[in-house]
């Protein structure tokens, strides 16, 4: 069993930074794949960016390369999603999510853990 909790989400200007960090509980934490997602009102929850257990080779979704940043620390459980040049299309709550597998992976259904997320907005 895994819980992770978010943080580190909230309002800030159209070109500002922000950086949201995800804690998770259990002794499994570094052999899992890890996620972010984010989900804006109205639409369907989608994969921002995702990384294996040892961080290596990030995945990101066009619409965040060169912008976000994911990471990890396996030695405190914790995963990082580094936002820059925020843009209003990047306004939505924000999900961490953990994989069974050690992979990255993009679809929902291949994560079984998930947090409660963390609003970001983004004001033009």
């Amino acid at each position: 069993q895994v819980q992770l909790v978010e943080s580190g989400g909230g309002l800030v200007q159209a070109g500002g930074s922000l950086r949201l960090s995800c804690a998770a509980s259990g002794r499994t934490f570094s052999s899992k794949g890890m996620g972010w997602f984010r989900q804006a009102p109205g639409k369907e929850r989608e994969i921002v960016a995702a990384v294996n257990w040892s961080g290596s080779s990030p995945y990101y979704a066009d619409s965040v390369k060169g912008r976000f940043t994911i990471s990890r620390d396996n030695a405190k459980n914790m995963v990082y999603l580094q936002m820059n040049s925020l843009k209003p299309e990047d306004t939505a709550v924000y999900y961490c999510a953990a994989s069974r597998g050690d992979a990255w992976y993009v679809r929902l259904n291949q994560y079984d853990y998930w947090g409660q997320g963390t609003q970001v907005t983004v004001s033009s």
